[in-house]
């Protein structure tokens, strides 16, 4: 059980917490607690120390539900030390996998198997399989998921390029969403970079055509198994204006986990909802 749930054994100061109204901690009456299986957080994690990563939970665990370890970094670390930061995000009830660019240069490679075995062996219980910078045919992609899938781990599959200036075309991402959620996957995620910006839906200047987004996607079947990666205050806000309080975003810098929650529940005056205060106070 994550330590996330186990908040009453922390003394008073906890309790203090848990005694604001909910209609304070909520504004929006609309959050989902974790479990759930919308309202996705996904933080990337570019080099966090044990201690930075035992703030971070400390403060925001509760509302984290993946951790990716960004890029190839998963490798750069001792054995003793990713473990540790593998058991440290699993007791706060956070999965956590190795960012999608270390996926392909396993298959690049042809270490596929080898990959697998080692990352469920180190602790991962989570995997992202993405075609950011290698492409390759749709069955060996295929065969990928299944066997992620058969070793156990939770597949989150990418949709989009990582070169500047790709664009994503909804009609292909539909396409993938429904042949990936046949197969078995948690959730596709929408390319953005950790920079948000002249990739994938987002311009230069990391801003999107947020109409005709939704006016494509609100019809979708499955479109809450999208994870949109929307790493700037500006797409959160957006994101959450579009499609409500629990869409679902990811690449969320660690520092801006507490800020986002505060926008999901309209805690912050970008999303909370002014309304004539009538009648006594």
């Amino acid at each position: 059980m994550g330590r996330y749930l186990c908040l009453e054994e922390r003394g008073e100061e906890t309790l203090s917490w848990l005694n604001w109204p909910h209609s304070l901690t909520d504004p929006s009456q609309t959050r989902n607690l974790k479990p759930r299986e919308n309202g996705i957080t996904m933080v990337i994690d570019k080099g966090l120390g044990i201690d930075g990563l035992k703030d971070l939970l400390e403060v925001s665990g509760a509302y984290i539900d993946y951790l990716k370890l960004g890029f190839g970094t998963s490798v750069l670390y001792s054995s003793h030390y990713l473990k540790h930061k593998i058991q440290l995000a699993k007791e706060y009830g956070v999965k956590i996998y190795p960012g999608g660019t270390l996926t392909e240069v396993a298959i690049y490679q042809q270490e596929i198997p080898h990959y697998l075995s080692l990352i469920t062996q180190i602790g991962f219980n989570a995997i992202e399989i993405s075609e950011g910078t290698l492409s390759y045919p749709p069955d060996v992609r295929k065969e990928i998921i299944v066997r992620a899938l058969d070793a156990g781990l939770d597949v989150i599959t990418e949709f989009g390029k990582k070169e500047q200036g790709s664009i994503i075309l909804l009609s292909e991402l539909e396409e993938r969403l429904l042949s990936d959620i046949f197969l078995g996957v948690s959730y596709v995620i929408v390319e953005g970079r950790e920079s948000g910006t002249g990739v994938g839906i987002y311009d230069q200047n990391g801003n999107f055509d947020g109409a005709t987004l939704y006016d494509f996607v609100h019809h979708w079947a499955y479109k809450d198994r999208l994870i949109w990666e929307a790493p700037l205050k500006k797409q959160q806000v957006h994101f959450i204006q579009l499609f409500g309080t629990n869409v679902n975003l990811g690449n969320i810098a660690p520092g801006e986990v507490v800020a986002l929650e505060a926008l999901r529940r309209g805690l912050r005056s970008d999303t909370f909802i002014f309304k004539e205060v009538l009648g006594e106070v």
